[in-house]
């Protein structure tokens, strides 16, 4: 349908009146009239628009022949619309195959226009030129903006004033590029491209995941962080997958191609004994770059594993920790750029979970460049097969985030794109998306035989050119270079491959070179006697009150809810009056006492202002206005700072930005509490790829808290079992810790580790959910203000010499069996806590068990069923003794959906533990 087609009908008059009411209001008027008098400069043709078509109305000129000129006009304006709109549909982007056919097609006759109408000068092409010109002359320039080798999606943003700028920027793009920059631009082709030569020679057949066909990332890169300098950057963040990863760490990171050769040679590394290294192609560097123009910029690029977009979350993650750490005040000095697989992009759930937190306060990182290395191939899958939406990157419009497309065979449209990427992000502080299309060279990787699934396209490739040959071509014929400079610059790059390969054969262990290690100055590492080792983590009685004071007092002129009130007021009674501290409250304990210290609280998550059982509020609501009140802020003599996000409801991508987060800023507790123990399951990639193994890997030590709630109430198989077995099964020499404390002030002690300790491994902390209300799961202020954590807490309720049956057990089961205990009124049986199951402090263990001479029944007890829990990790590591198992038999899920079965079956294995008959 014609938007214009209310025109036919319309009165010259108010035409007039319409264009009174713009030039005092221009946005009080409807967008496609808005456009049309911004682009219609009537003086150019009459003396007075207004004036003209007051005479119109008047008949002193004639009126129809006034209507369509304008009707004609706004066809022009539609034209330039529609390409504006769908000229990415028609465009030359794709370097080795044709476009699809879509309609309907740009052709003047679709907009009621035709050939007649070529010689004609239109007023509304002062849009796009700088004075009036024919319908011709507008026509071949619309293409050439927009039908050509960039191809530009924008029209869905919503805001004018972004679309202004970005038509703006797209007029200019036009401008030639200076001789300088050319050169620079064909340098780093030719070391792209000789890097990927030189692998192919020397190392035959070995997997390098080569960027051949997408080398013109290489000077995209180079200048976009010389460009980011310029303006100001002064730290980038960058996240990729494999593809291309070594050539952009040699030619863009500057690591060493020595140390890249060392890797492929499989060398041994360096590190000793606890380091396994990872795949050259995983491998991270942070450098410090010194521009062409002689700017300082910190560049980073992320380690990661196999699983392609995880590191977009890290990335996040980390960006987000430095701007808070270093530019609070200038977020946007720290760059995020994401790099996606075009399959990748389009298939993973992640993408999407990342692109949600581009405006959340908690998340948010000042906009990201996003660059697809487009292959036009996932693996082995044709694009056809591998999506459903027109483009990979048709995400880009769940946030409004412009898109440009670019043939990768034009390295001069690649660096353009790139440097609008850039300006945009600055500008807007929102996302951007780069689509390079090009095209995959030998496959998968250098193995593969892609002419298996598509031969007709590596038919077309056989004969197809590299982009540092087209591109140099071109430059000759512009007389920027000479006919000899390629070759000239090809051997220079090729003598140094050579001579770093000759360092690399002399050299026999392989030095991995560390990720971000100026963030961890002053950490050393530990190994599993290290983890064991006690830190005294008391605080001051003193200090905690003056802490307890602030925590449990509402501000008075402010009005809050009648429970909140209630709640903030049990707090003040337990400290100052019972001296009975529940879970709440000595986590909030754990919170300010580290803001004293100057350390910094980070707690992200689903819910974790108020806790999903309303336990913590660390963040309160003013009643009417909703003003958000955080008693953490306003402790005495603060040195660091406190901040609890609620998260979008996402576990994958904000596990991925907590991790990112912790990685960049060791001496912030960061935290991230799952909704339920179980929804960490949705983080499974994360947990295993990143959080159990990065140390291992990367040599990069984390401090990340995972807090999550678990224990059976009879409430069915979702939500009772937070899988330990899944982190205990992880667990090795000495990547991480694994906790299920039972005391507010022992998780008070364990939080307070985490941060004292000269190291950092990632924490895994099972919290209770009944526990938090539990009348006898509370502890005395000198408990916080005295000692340490507690790996293990032996039965103070018992004498050793009547104990003939001594259970290990682990969290909330401990409660249910010291009730049960007392009610049988047995003294026969002590109940020893295992607060840490990782490491076991194996020689506390066995103090305890030699203190217990008359036992002849040693047993373990946990309410999970056989094949679940930790039953299965205490056969592996608890060899002291033979345990005796009281639980339910082994069962598919983890609770009985039926509370009547589950606490039939909760009181079978209570009864295991006191009869071992049964």
């Amino acid at each position: 349908m014609d938007r214009f087609s209310f025109l036919n009908a319309a009165h010259t008059a108010f035409f007039a009146d319409l264009y009174d009411q713009y030039l005092v209001n221009p946005d009080s008027v409807e967008p496609s009239w808005r456009s049309f008098f911004q682009g219609f400069d009537f003086a150019n043709e009459f003396a007075s628009p207004v004036d003209q078509l007051t005479q119109a109305t008047s008949g002193s000129i004639d009126a129809k022949q006034l209507t369509e000129k304008i009707q004609k006009e706004i066809k022009v304006l539609q034209l330039i619309e529609a390409y504006r709109t769908n000229g990415h549909l028609f465009s030359k982007t794709n370097p080795v195959r044709d476009r699809r056919t879509f309609t309907p097609t740009l052709d003047l006759e679709n907009f009621g226009l035709s050939t007649s109408d070529e010689t004609t000068i239109f007023q509304a092409s002062t849009l796009i030129s700088s004075s009036p010109i024919t319908l011709g002359e507008l026509v071949q320039l619309l293409k050439k903006l927009f039908c050509e080798t960039i191809a530009f999606e924008y029209k869905y943003i919503r805001d004018p004033k972004t679309q202004a700028w970005i038509e703006q920027k797209i007029n200019a793009m036009v401008n030639e590029t200076p001789s300088e920059r050319k050169k620079i631009i064909v340098e780093k082709l030719n070391e792209a491209v000789s890097f990927e030569n030189f692998l192919h020679t020397k190392y035959v057949g070995q997997k390098r995941f080569s960027l051949e066909g997408n080398e013109a990332v290489v000077p995209a890169f180079d200048l976009l962080i010389e460009d980011a300098a310029q303006l100001g950057v002064e730290q980038v963040v960058l996240g990729m997958a494999h593809r291309g990863r070594l050539n952009v760490l040699a030619n863009v990171f500057d690591k060493s191609p020595k140390n890249i050769f060392s890797e492929f040679d499989g060398k041994d590394y360096a590190d000793g004994d606890h380091f396994d290294g990872d795949v050259k192609y995983h491998l991270g560097i942070t450098t410090h770059k010194i521009t062409r123009t002689g700017k300082a910029i910190n560049i980073n690029l992320v380690p990661n594993p196999s699983h392609l977009e995880t590191v977009g979350a890290v990335v996040e993650g980390i960006t987000r920790s430095k701007q808070d750490r270093y530019f609070p005040n200038q977020p946007n000095k720290v760059l995020p750029v994401i790099v996606h697989g075009d399959a990748a992009v389009a298939g993973q759930g992640l993408v999407y979970e990342v692109a949600q937190m581009v405006t959340l306060d908690g998340y948010k990182t000042q906009g990201t460049i996003h660059v697809v290395i487009n292959n036009q191939v996932g693996f082995t899958t044709n694009y056809t097969d591998s999506r459903s939406a027109t483009y990979c990157t048709d995400i880009a419009k769940l946030t409004s985030a412009p898109v440009l497309h670019v043939n990768a065979d034009d390295a001069e449209a690649v660096v353009k794109a790139m440097t609008f990427a850039l300006e945009y992000r600055m500008e807007f502080g929102t996302d951007v998306f780069v689509d390079i299309l090009g095209y995959r060279k030998y496959g998968h990787n250098e193995g593969d035989e892609p002419r298996f699934t598509q031969p007709k396209l590596y038919k077309t490739l056989s004969k197809h050119k590299n982009v540092r040959d087209i591109y140099g071509a071109k430059l000759v014929e512009q007389g920027v270079i000479s006919s000899s400079y390629v070759k000239e610059i090809e051997d220079s790059y090729k003598a140094k491959l050579d001579n770093d390969l000759n360092a690399s054969r002399a050299e026999e262990l392989t030095v991995i070179e560390p990720f971000m290690q100026d963030e961890w100055v002053g950490f050393n590492k530990a190994d599993r006697a290290k983890m064991l080792e006690k830190i005294n983590t008391a605080v001051d009685e003193k200090t905690l009150t003056d802490i307890a004071k602030v925590v449990t007092e509402l501000p008075s002129d402010k009005k809050f809810i009648s429970k909140i009130q209630k709640l903030i007021n049990d707090r003040k009674a337990m400290y100052f009056e019972n001296n009975k501290l529940d879970w709440a409250m000595g986590e909030m304990l754990a919170y300010g006492s580290l803001l004293t210290e100057g350390y910094n609280v980070r707690i992200s998550g689903q819910d974790v202002e108020r806790g999903t059982f309303s336990h913590r509020h660390a963040v309160v609501k003013v009643e009417e206005s909703e003003e958000e009140v955080v008693l953490l802020d306003h402790i005495p003599n603060k040195k660091g700072n406190f901040n609890a996000f609620n998260s979008l409801l996402s576990e994958y991508g904000v596990v991925g930005f907590d991790y990112g987060y912790a990685l960049a800023s060791p001496k912030t507790l960061t935290i991230w509490e799952a909704q339920f123990g179980d929804f960490s399951n949705g983080a499974q990639i994360m947990i295993d790829q990143y959080i159990s193994a990065a140390e291992d890997k990367w040599n990069s030590q984390n401090g990340l808290v995972f807090l999550m709630p678990h224990g059976y109430e009879n409430q069915g198989a979702e939500h009772s079992s937070a899988r330990m077995e899944r982190y205990l099964q992880l667990c090795s020499q000495q990547n991480m810790f694994v906790a299920d404390c039972t005391t507010p002030a022992n998780f008070f002690h364990l939080l307070r580790r985490q941060m004292l300790a000269d190291y950092r491994k990632p924490l895994m902390v099972f919290t209770p959910k009944s526990l938090l209300r539990h009348p006898e799961a509370v502890s005395s202020i000198e408990e916080f203000a005295t000692g340490s954590f507690q790996e293990v807490i032996d039965d103070a309720h018992v004498n050793p010499a009547d104990v003939k049956t001594l259970v290990f057990c682990t969290g909330k089961f401990y409660y249910d069996l010291k009730a049960e205990r007392e009610n049988q009124g047995r003294n026969d049986v002590a109940l020893v806590r295992i607060e840490q199951l990782f490491p076991l402090a194996i020689d506390q263990l066995q103090a305890i068990i030699n203190n217990y001479p008359n036992v002849d029944d040693y047993v373990w007890a946990q309410e999970e069923p056989k094949n679940m829990g930790a039953y299965g990790y205490m056969l592996m590591n608890f060899d002291l003794v033979r345990l005796r198992l009281a639980s339910s038999p082994a069962y598919s899920a983890p609770a009985a959906g039926s509370y009547t079965r589950s606490k039939k079956r909760h009181a079978a294995t209570i009864a295991k533990v006191f009869d071992k008959n049964l």
